[in-house]
């Protein structure tokens, strides 16, 4: 026969765990799609569209006479479309002050990433020898940065060589391009304030 005492606790362990009151489960905690790096570096390049600004020569390699750094450079977001984007890069000779206007950088929005091509014409508007050229991004990059492998340059040099393109709103977008990941030749262009948008590219309405 069970003692009073024991029979006590017995009801006493009942009453208090019968009527504990129940526990919520934690909160789940809240998951929030945010965008791929490469669509919010699109984004980013939205963010400037129908403005032009202009920029300078930063870094140049030994032997290259592309530009002297002296020149006026002027980059157009002229174009932006939900899968592609058009920046005319407009380069005013010096001694001449006319305008090379046959360069047009264009970004094309993929389903993994993006790519980026180098639409290149003459005065009259036709297509130049070398033009079309360019690569996809390398990696997933960043909201800021994207790398573009060139698979041409890279085979022909046995090292990884491609394409730079750093946006950094309402401070500065870079173009440049770059070897084994460093930076061999780039132009930078103040994003803080606009100028007036420069004439269609060649070639262009």
């Amino acid at each position: 026969m069970r003692s009073p005492t024991f029979a006590a606790l017995l009801l006493l362990i009942h009453v208090l765990f019968g009527c504990a009151p129940e526990v919520d489960p934690p909160p789940q905690e809240l998951v929030t799609d945010s965008p791929a790096p490469f669509e919010a570096f699109w984004e980013n390049l939205q963010a400037h569209c129908g403005d032009a600004y202009s920029g300078g020569l930063t870094l140049e390699p030994p032997r290259d006479d592309m530009l002297t750094g002296n020149e006026d450079l002027i980059v157009h977001f002229r174009e932006c479309g939900a899968e592609e984007l058009r920046l005319p890069f407009h380069i005013e000779d010096e001694e001449t002050g006319e305008w090379d206007r046959s360069r047009t950088w264009v970004f094309i929005r993929l389903g993994d990433g993006l790519e980026l091509r180098h639409d290149h014409r003459e005065p009259d508007g036709s297509e130049a020898e070398a033009t079309w050229y360019g690569g996809r991004t390398m990696d997933a990059g960043t909201a800021n940065r994207q790398d573009f492998l060139s698979v041409e340059r890279t085979e022909e040099s046995g090292y990884e060589r491609g394409w730079r393109v750093e946006v950094v709103p309402g401070e500065r977008y870079t173009y440049g391009t770059t070897r084994r990941g460093e930076w061999s030749w780039r132009v930078d262009f103040d994003l803080r304030r606009s100028v007036p948008p420069p004439p269609a590219p060649w070639g262009h309405d």
